[in-house]
């Protein structure tokens, strides 16, 4: 062979190296689509691929116009930015990427907004259901074992199975129940080594967890939700992401992760963020580090990932039309940050509604988080923040076994309510997931039970239950997590018992069911507990008096937390009573005069509606 055959071989080979070292290829475009029509026409597309920063980006597409090409310090990013105009056509918008040896085109989908239901927001009209989805019910077994990780029921802290379809085949539960609007723990995407049966690891933001379903079941779920009258709360984590997110092996850059990537625990001084006296590391402290080291720290400062956060919101409400978000960890995120991520989204979706995770043993911080707070500078424009300050309180006012007088810390924690711009649009709860059950212990005597929920369901706020709570489900904190998020009895086929039916439940299980169910459906239809001003009484001889008012109906509650029954005068009520002579008590349907006198049971209650 010659030098000139050798030297052209040589050159063949060069090329097609540099061909396949310079070509252009694009693995991943968040969002995976996007709308014509949005109020904001703005929107970021994060493109990754190999050296994709190398190549140039071209948009020709009517309505559509390049505003800003970002480049990051990883060359496999770029972050493009383009401006929708209005009355854009929806299509295949092609992203034509031109390197040196060549172009590589992406057909982006540009869809029309067709589905107008569901964003609906939530208030104190709802009751809230917070499920667990892995620990519900298991619809698809076929989903259960995937990644290597294996469903075990019998370890508390291992998948278990639980799954979209599952939670679909108890709708009618749960509209038979009367709650009006389900929460969900996270559903998306947590490839964790140890599964992250939770959800609050989250590895794609804009995937659902394959154990739970796809993109389109959860999409079909919430129809099917909304079919049936039930509004679709879902849990959101954007403070920050599990280990084993896809950009953890490739961050855009250094910063889009706090403390530049590296673990550093948060201190979770909570109140720091509030604090006029806090010193500055120990607020930096708690807002930079991580909550776990498998759950990395995500810098809202940075202006990509900020962008990325709210408009991924905004996709799952757009895609899924879910009716409202619960953030979690709501106050170790950047507070700028939140504050324009509320405003983003009541701008696109004025009904909807956002709760965040304000978790604080005081009502004074949890008020300082609310929108036009007066305890603040600044304007966080949160709806409904969490308040636990009630909760607390609530969990030690109902012993049945003692005269114990917690009722009087009740009605002062309701007193301190000119705290709140809003009081009505709090969320209260006797439990959560991430706390001892109300029902500690197994019962035998239904009157703490029965306070609690006649207390959380009349007086202000939006009431959430946690699952379980209708069947006297009951979970020790101490005893660890996995244990307050049991299995729903009945919800697998080999369970040896199914609560979700009446013949299958106890005596005193189908009592406790009966009752809660019984208020959830009355307080559908009643406007007073729904919107209705509230006036209450400190309370005397143990019994706790208050009353929810609107448009000429009053709803009269009696809570007694003595040992002994309690008769009380009825002329120190007359701010509510006024002309009306009798009471009609929502459970039993007996009619009491109201003129003289009313006799509560002990540890009992009444929940009457006034009239003549």
């Amino acid at each position: 062979m010659n030098k000139k055959a050798i030297a052209l071989i040589f050159c063949i080979l060069v090329s097609l190296a540099l061909v396949s070292v310079n070509a252009v290829t694009v693995t991943r475009v968040e969002p995976a689509n996007w709308w014509t029509g949005m109020k904001n026409t703005n929107l970021q597309l994060l493109v990754y691929g190999p050296d994709v920063s190398k190549a140039a980006i071209e948009i020709k597409y009517p309505g559509i116009r390049v505003l800003n090409v970002s480049k990051t310090e990883n060359p496999n990013y770029l972050f493009v930015y383009v401006d929708i105009a209005p009355g854009t056509k929806p299509g295949k918008v092609p992203l034509v990427f031109t390197g040196s040896t060549g172009r590589y085109t992406y057909n982006y989908p540009l869809e029309a907004r067709t589905d107008k239901t569901g964003a609906l927001g939530f208030s104190a009209a709802d009751v809230m259901y917070l499920i667990t989805p892995d620990r519900f019910a298991n619809g698809n077994p076929g989903n259960d074992n995937l990644d290597g990780v294996i469903v075990n029921r019998q370890d508390p802290n291992a998948r278990h199975g639980g799954d979209l379809e599952g939670i679909t085949k108890r709708l009618d539960y749960l509209k038979d129940l009367g709650i009006t609007t389900i929460w969900l723990n996270p559903v998306q995407e947590n490839r964790m080594p140890g599964g992250s049966y939770h959800g609050y690891s989250i590895t794609d933001y804009y995937k659902i967890d394959p154990r739970f379903g796809t993109n389109e079941e959860f999409k079909a779920f919430t129809k099917s939700a909304h079919d049936k009258g039930l509004k679709i709360v879902m849990d959101m984590v954007l403070n920050h992401c599990g280990s084993s997110h896809w950009w953890m092996k490739d961050l855009p850059s250094k910063d889009w992760i706090n403390n530049n990537g590296d673990y550093v625990q948060t201190n979770h001084a909570t109140v720091s963020v509030m604090d006029v006296h806090a010193a500055p590391s120990e607020r930096s402290a708690f807002l930079n580090g991580w909550f776990v080291r498998s759950m990395p720290d995500l810098n809202q400062t940075n202006p990509h990932l900020a962008v990325y956060l709210i408009q991924n919101t905004i996709w799952w409400i757009e895609y899924a039309r879910i009716d409202g978000i619960r953030q979690d960890t709501y106050s170790y995120l950047d507070y700028d940050f939140l504050s324009r991520w509320n405003r983003e989204i009541y701008a696109e979706y004025p009904d909807f509604n956002i709760v965040g995770e304000t978790w604080y043993n005081k009502s004074t911080s949890s008020a300082w988080w609310q929108k036009n707070s007066r305890l603040s500078d600044r304007n966080s424009e949160l709806k409904t923040p969490m308040d636990f300050s009630l909760t607390f309180v609530t969990q030690s006012a109902f012993d049945s076994n003692s005269d114990n007088g917690y009722l009087n810390n009740i009605f002062e924690e309701i007193a301190q309510d000119f705290i709140y711009p809003d009081p009505c649009n709090v969320l209260i709860f006797l439990d959560n997931h991430d706390m001892t059950r109300f029902n500690r212990k197994d019962e035998t005597d239904l009157k703490r039970f029965k306070q609690g929920i006649a207390f959380l369901l009349t007086t202000r706020g939006i009431p959430q239950i946690f699952y379980g709570t209708e069947i006297l489900m009951t979970g020790l904190k101490e005893e660890g997590d996995g244990n307050l998020r049991k299995d729903f009895p009945g919800g697998w086929p080999d369970d040896s018992s199914d609560l979700f039916s009446e013949s299958g439940r106890t005596e005193i299980q189908n009592e406790a069911w009966d009752y809660l169910q019984k208020i959830l459906q009355w307080r559908k239809t009643c406007i007073a507990i729904k919107e209705g001003k509230l006036i209450h009484y400190a309370p005397g001889n143990g019994v706790y008096v208050y009353a929810r008012i609107k448009d000429g109906h009053t709803v009269m509650v009696m809570l007694n937390s003595s040992l002994k029954e309690q008769t009380v005068k009825t002329n120190r009520f007359s701010d509510i009573t006024g002309s009306f002579t009798t009471g009609r008590d929502i459970i039993t349907s007996a009619v009491f005069n109201i003129s003289e006198t009313v006799t509560i049971p002990a540890k009992g209650e009444l929940i009457l509606e006034l009239g003549n």
